[in-house]
C-alpha cells in the first residue's frame, strides 16, 4: 500500500462516506480530515450530518467545528488548513483520509485555484442589492467590464454576475484576469487515491429521505432553536442550506413541519446530484459499489492491488 500518499472518500450525501472513512481510519492507522463546507462549522451537528461523539471516538477527525457560522471560511483557507493538518498527521506516521463531498473544497487542496482577490463587504452588499431590482442592467454592465467571463455565464446567473462585478469593482482588474494566473496547489506533491461511494440513484435517495426523518427524530428542531437563542440568522450563508432554512420558516410559522421535512428532503437529493455530477467528471476517482459489497473492504483490496 505504498503508492499513495492521502485518500479521498468521496461522493453524494448520505452514500455512508462517514461510516467507511472511519472504518478505513481504523485499518489503515488513519486519521480524517473533514471535506465538508458545512461540518465545519460549530454548533451545526444533526442538519450537517456531522460525524457523532462516539463516532468521533473511533478515528481523530480534522477540521471539524473550527468556525462559528458567522465566520466567513472559503475553499482558499480550507487548501491552507488542509496543507497544515496534512503535513502533522503525516509527520507522526499516520494516513490523511480526506472524507467528504465539497468537491470545490478537494480541488482547491489537490489542483489549486487562481489567487482571488478578497471582497470588501460594502462592495458584495452593493451589488448583491442591486441584483433584487433585477440582473438585466447588471449583466449588461459586466458585458463593459469583462465580456470574456459575460460570455461564459447565463444572463440569469445571479451569482456568477455579481462575482464578475465586485471582483472589477475592489480590483480594477477582471474576474478572466485572475482566472488566468497560474494556481499554486497545496496538495500538489502529494500521491492521492481517490474513491467514490456509488449507490442505485432509488437506494440513495431513499437513504437521503430516511435521514432527514432521523435528523428531525434526533433533535434538528431544537438544534436550530439553539441557534435562534445564540443570535444566528438565518440570512447567514451558513444557515441559508438545505437542513436550517426550512426548519428556520417553520419556526416563524411559514411552513408546517411536513412542509419543512419534505423541502429537506428535496434539497438533498438536489444537493446529492450536483455532487454526483461534480464526482463523475472526477478522472480520478474509482467506484466502489456499496449495493454489491462492503465498501471498506473493496477499498482496500484495491490498494493491496
Amino acid at each position: 500500500m505504498g503508492d499513495f500518499d492521502v485518500l479521498i472518500i468521496g461522493g453524494a450525501t448520505a452514500s455512508g462516506k462517514t461510516g467507511v472513512g472511519i472504518a478505513l481510519a481504523q485499518a489503515l492507522d488513519g486519521e480524517i480530515i473533514s471535506a465538508d463546507a458545512r461540518q465545519i462549522y460549530r454548533h451545526m451537528d444533526i442538519g450537517t450530518a456531522k460525524a457523532t461523539v462516539e463516532e468521533q471516538k473511533q478515528a481523530t477527525h480534522h477540521l471539524i467545528d473550527i468556525v462559528d457560522p458567522d465566520d466567513k471560511y472559503s475553499a482558499g483557507q480550507f487548501s491552507k488548513d488542509a496543507l497544515r493538518v496534512v503535513s502533522n498527521i503525516v509527520d507522526r506516521g499516520k494516513i490523511p483520509i480526506f472524507v467528504g463531498g465539497a468537491g470545490l473544497y478537494l480541488r482547491a487542496f489537490f489542483d489549486g485555484f487562481a489567487p482571488m482577490p478578497d471582497i470588501p463587504d460594502e462592495i458584495r452588499s452593493r451589488f448583491r442589492t442591486e441584483a433584487e431590482k433585477g440582473l438585466a442592467s447588471l449583466y449588461r454592465q459586466l458585458q463593459r467590464v469583462d465580456l470574456e467571463w459575460a460570455n461564459k455565464i447565463q444572463p440569469q446567473d445571479r451569482q456568477r454576475i455579481i462575482r464578475g462585478l465586485e471582483v472589477y469593482e475592489a480590483t480594477g482588474k477582471t474576474l478572466t484576469h485572475f482566472q488566468n494566473l497560474p494556481s499554486e496547489p497545496a496538495g500538489g506533491h502529494l500521491r492521492s487515491r481517490w474513491f467514490g461511494i456509488d449507490w442505485p440513484r432509488d437506494v440513495l435517495y431513499e437513504r437521503i429521505n430516511m435521514r432527514a426523518l432521523q435528523m428531525v427524530e434526533g433533535g434538528l428542531i431544537e438544534e436550530v432553536k439553539a441557534l435562534q437563542k445564540m443570535g444566528y440568522s438565518p440570512e447567514l450563508n451558513a444557515l441559508k442550506t438545505f437542513g436550517y432554512r426550512e426548519f428556520f420558516d417553520h419556526l416563524e410559522g411559514k411552513r408546517s413541519l411536513e412542509e419543512a421535512i419534505q423541502e429537506l428532503q428535496q434539497g438533498s437529493r438536489r444537493y446529492a446530484k450536483r455532487q454526483l455530477t461534480w464526482f463523475r467528471g472526477e478522472e480520478r476517482m474509482t467506484w466502489i459499489s456499496a449495493s454489491e459489497r462492503e465498501p471498506t473492504h473493496q477499498i482496500l483490496r484495491q490498494l493491496e492491488a
